[in-house]
């Protein structure tokens, strides 16, 4: 059974799309490749696939998209939609509950309109069988009947292109992921890409923005443009109630220190794991649900919200004993690694 663990309170650096953001997104998003930046192999290849399925007149192969939340796989199907000139219909898996439901969205497109469907590793499975011939032969497949006298009823649909998001890749069912013909996976943006977008959404906001408040905005960020955004939002209150002309790096500093988020976009959240891991139990090994009991949170968000942030900045590390704080946690929080846990580290850090 898939599960889905949103932070108990909606932390500012939470890659999640908050309450009130859908909107507010809506107006931010790029509408054209050449506005969508980053993800440069992914745009590269995606425009080949569609000047040559416009070339041939044809719908788009199903396009997979995945990765970390907030990366832009919303945005970029509406953008393939747009590059296309074809309509898009917007659901998510699971709002999609009956197989009934599947077929009247399907029998509603036109043709070559594309069907997005965010979440798409939370089908309901009965849903994921209607797709596969949707998918493959355009047809929604209806048994009529019970016993002897039943009968397959094979309806034809528009063809139409599927666009999958799904920040788990690996819960789709092999017989679904086989039949997308274009999976993309979207990285983590770095310091520049997200300073360019810090900058565009700054002038999409009427704001005035110096370049090192930018930088200093992506590099708080998490490699995440919605965090970027959102970040800047409440930077730009900051400047506003200072009566600046525009967000300078000063305000930018004060205003992220004072929300409590540091140069590696880390907040309390964090530091306090971090800081328990390291002064109850030694910087571990620590069990996952020692060290969830040890801060008063839930272990399951522990490790599908808080932790893969540490794991990709290499400040903890999962082994079978449990988890284990390494060097740069400790440099970052100015303490000092034990003797005995540095060996330990720099064994991981050799695996790896």
């Amino acid at each position: 059974m898939d599960y889905e663990y949103e932070d108990t309170e909606e932390r500012l650096i939470s890659s999640s799309r908050q309450d009130g953001e859908i909107d507010a997104e809506n107006v931010l998003r790029p509408k054209t490749m050449a506005d969508y930046v980053g993800q440069t192999k992914v745009k590269e290849n995606l425009e080949v696939y569609i000047q040559a399925a416009r070339i041939r007149k044809e719908a788009l192969d199903h396009v997979l998209l995945y990765g970390p939340p907030g990366l832009g796989k919303t945005t970029l199907a509406h953008i393939i939609a747009a590059e296309m000139g074809v309509q898009v219909k917007v659901t998510s898996g699971p709002a999609i509950t009956r197989a009934g439901d599947l077929a009247a969205i399907l029998s509603n497109l036109s043709e070559g309109d594309i069907l997005f469907i965010d979440e798409i590793h939370r089908l309901n499975h009965s849903v994921e069988e209607i797709l596969y011939p949707a998918m493959e032969d355009f047809f929604l497949d209806f048994i009529i009947g019970k016993g002897p006298s039943a009968r397959n009823v094979r309806i034809p649909i528009p063809h139409f292109t599927l666009i999958g998001a799904t920040t788990r890749a690996g819960m789709l069912s092999s017989p679904l992921r086989d039949r997308f013909g274009v999976i993309c996976r979207l990285e983590m943006y770095n310091k520049e890409d997200l300073s360019d977008i810090v900058r565009r959404t700054a002038k999409m906001l009427g704001t005035e923005i110096d370049n090192d408040a930018a930088e200093e905005l992506a590099m708080r960020s998490r490699g995440t443009p919605r965090i970027a955004n959102r970040l800047l939002k409440r930077v730009r209150d900051f400047s506003m109630v200072r009566g600046l002309s525009s967000v300078n790096l000063a305000v930018t500093k004060e205003a992220l220190d004072r929300m409590e988020i540091d140069e590696y976009g880390l907040d309390s959240t964090d530091i306090k794991m971090l800081t328990a891991l390291i002064d109850k139990f030694g910087g571990g090994p620590c069990g996952l649900e020692t060290l969830a009991a040890s801060i008063n949170e839930d272990s399951n968000t522990i490790e599908d919200v808080y932790e893969p942030y540490l794991l990709q900045l290499g400040f903890i590390a999962r082994t079978p004993r449990g988890r284990v704080c390494m060097k740069r946690a400790y440099d970052h929080l100015g303490k000092k690694m034990p003797e005995t846990l540095s060996q330990l580290s720099f064994t991981l850090g050799e695996e790896k």
